[in-house]
C-alpha cells in the first residue's frame, strides 16, 4: 500500500470519528435537555390549572352536598305532614259514620209532634243526645256547616235548588236540607242548600207588537 492510500484511509477514519463523536454529543445535549428542570413559568401554569381543578371538584362536592341537604330537608317536611295528616283526619271514616246517626236522630225529632207525655220525653231525650252529639263532635274539631244568609260557597255548599225569594239577595243560601260538617278544616260532607236566585225580567213589549195586538 502506498503513501497516497495510507493517507486517505487515514482521513476517511478521522470524518468517521468526527461524526461518531458529533452524533453522541448531540445525543447528551437530548437528555440533557430532557433532564433539566421545567422553567418557573411552566411550574405556575401547572400549579394554576391543578388549582383551578381542585377548586372545580371541591365546588362539585359542595353542589351535592347542599342538594342531598335540601332532599333530605323536603322529605322531612314530607314525613312530618304525613304523620300530621293522619293524625289530624285519622277519625274522618269514623266521624262520617256517625253523621249518619246524628242526621236520623234529628230527622225523628222533626217528626215528633203533638202534645202528649211519650212524644215531649222523646223529644228532650233526643234533644239531648243530639246535644252530646254536637260536644263530641266540637272536642275533636268536627264542626257544623249551616250556612243559612250566607253567600254560595261551592266549596262547602252543595246546591240542589234555586228559586226566588222575595227580600233574599240572589246567590245566597236561604234554606239548608241537610247541614255539611268539617273535621280540622277539611270538609266532611257539603251542606245541601236552597239558594236564591234573581227574579227573572217581564218580556218588554216593542211597540210593534202592540200594533199587531
Amino acid at each position: 500500500m502506498n503513501k497516497k492510500q495510507e493517507k486517505t484511509e487515514t482521513q476517511v477514519e478521522a470524518q468517521l470519528e468526527t461524526k461518531e463523536t458529533e452524533e453522541i454529543l448531540e445525543e447528551q445535549a437530548e437528555e440533557l435537555s430532557l433532564n433539566e428542570p421545567p422553567s418557573q413559568e411552566t411550574l405556575i401554569t401547572e400549579l394554576q390549572q391543578e388549582l383551578a381543578a381542585a377548586e372545580q371538584k371541591a365546588q362539585d362536592n359542595w353542589d351535592k352536598a347542599v342538594r342531598t341537604m335540601a332532599e333530605m330537608e323536603n322529605l322531612r317536611k314530607r314525613t312530618q305532614k304525613d304523620l300530621e295528616d293522619a293524625h289530624k283526619y285519622a277519625l274522618n271514616s269514623f266521624a262520617k259514620e256517625l253523621l249518619s246517626v246524628l242526621d236520623s236522630l234529628e230527622l225523628g225529632l222533626q217528626a215528633a209532634t203533638g202534645e202528649s207525655e211519650e212524644v215531649k220525653k222523646f223529644r228532650e231525650g233526643s234533644e239531648l243526645t243530639i246535644k252530646q252529639f254536637e260536644a263530641v263532635f266540637a272536642k275533636f274539631n268536627v264542626m257544623t256547616v249551616n250556612p243559612v244568609g250566607e253567600p254560595f260557597n261551592a266549596e262547602q255548599h252543595q246546591a240542589v235548588l234555586m228559586q226566588e225569594v222575595e227580600g233574599a239577595t240572589p246567590n245566597t243560601v236561604v234554606n239548608v236540607f241537610q247541614k255539611g260538617y268539617t273535621l280540622n278544616g277539611r270538609l266532611l260532607r257539603p251542606a245541601m242548600v236552597v239558594v236564591a236566585k234573581a227574579p227573572e225580567k217581564p218580556a218588554i213589549k216593542l211597540p210593534e207588537d202592540n200594533e199587531q195586538a
